[in-house]
């Protein structure tokens, strides 16, 4: 396990070792939260690339990395833990068949830790000093505002009270990153006890910088290409514009077709690689998407002959 990073520089290094392009505004607010031991609540659309950040941090220090997924409905259960009722039902049978009554041991002895289940939240506490995992709440703008509200706890003291078990306490804090796709507003007093960060589209050249770090196999002249054409869609009327993530995907498809250079037929083909609902597709596709292209081709040649 690597030692948390001196400074904003070592932080930035630490991302581009795992191949993440991070500007010294994200190294900065990466590199505070860890030493200051807050979560890091980041925010921006899908496919910007905030998951990935708790995953390059993991791997960067060498960490485990712990996920808890959101969705509606997300409880204490599915988060923190439960017992294992069926366990326990067969320990009480057991201890009824050989005449074993005593009600007080046998409830202690069923609501002890070895029928104890335990998901993503508690599991991150309970790590030794020295091994603090990153914990990753992913898309907490899909769960609901009481969901929220017990995080407080856990997010304040780093500790989760189990009422047969008594209060649980991180030895070391785990390294936090709370991510939103800001599909709805997160409370304030969620965000107060967070560092927090807009991720939001990259500029071409770090856009460049992504795909030649993430999919070296590119030529420079291709990707040059396909992220002006990307960046022109963002600019557009689109219900959901392409993040980096789909960006790479293109790239991927345009390498696996052998793909030296855009053209119309392989756009109009692959826009299903890059854009997800069917309305962009068909705005996009066909004399659209050649305007687009024949633009960024006569623009990459006025920049080549300056």
């Amino acid at each position: 396990m690597s030692k948390l990073p001196a400074s904003i520089d070592e932080t930035v290094a630490l991302l581009a070792s795992q191949h993440y392009v991070a500007g010294r505004d994200l190294g900065t607010v990466v590199f505070l939260a860890m030493r200051m031991a807050r979560p890091l609540f980041l925010e921006g659309e899908a496919g910007v690339g905030k998951t990935e950040i708790a995953k390059v941090i993991a791997q960067g220090l060498g960490r485990c990395l712990i996920r808890l997924q959101c969705y509606e409905g997300l409880d204490v259960n599915s988060a923190v833990y439960e017992w294992n009722y069926s366990a326990q039902m067969i320990e009480i049978r057991l201890a009824e068949a050989s005449g074993e009554l005593d009600r007080e041991r046998l409830g202690s002895d069923v609501f002890s830790e070895r029928f104890l289940v335990k998901r993503p939240l508690l599991q991150a506490l309970e790590s030794p000093a020295g091994s603090a995992p990153v914990l990753l709440i992913d898309e907490i703008d899909r769960t609901d505002e009481a969901f929220e509200a017990f995080l407080l706890e856990v997010l304040s003291d780093f500790q989760i009270t189990i009422p047969e078990l008594g209060t649980i306490k991180a030895e070391e804090p785990p390294i936090v990153v709370i991510t939103s796709n800001r599909t709805r507003e997160v409370h304030d007093a969620l965000k107060r006890r967070c560092l927090y960060h807009w991720v939001g589209y990259p500029d071409a050249a770090r856009e460049i910088a992504i795909i030649r770090a993430k999919r070296p196999q590119a030529s420079a002249a291709l990707a040059r290409e396909v992220v002006a054409f990307v960046q022109s869609l963002r600019g557009g009327d689109l219900y959901k514009a392409p993040g980096v993530a789909e960006t790479l995907d293109w790239v991927s498809a345009l390498h696996e077709l052998d793909a030296v250079s855009l053209d119309p037929q392989t756009v109009n083909d692959t826009l299903g690689v890059l854009l997800k609902y069917q309305d962009d597709i068909v705005r996009m596709e066909g004399s659209e998407a050649k305007r687009i292209l024949d633009q960024i081709k006569a623009e990459i040649r006025a920049a080549a002959h300056v």
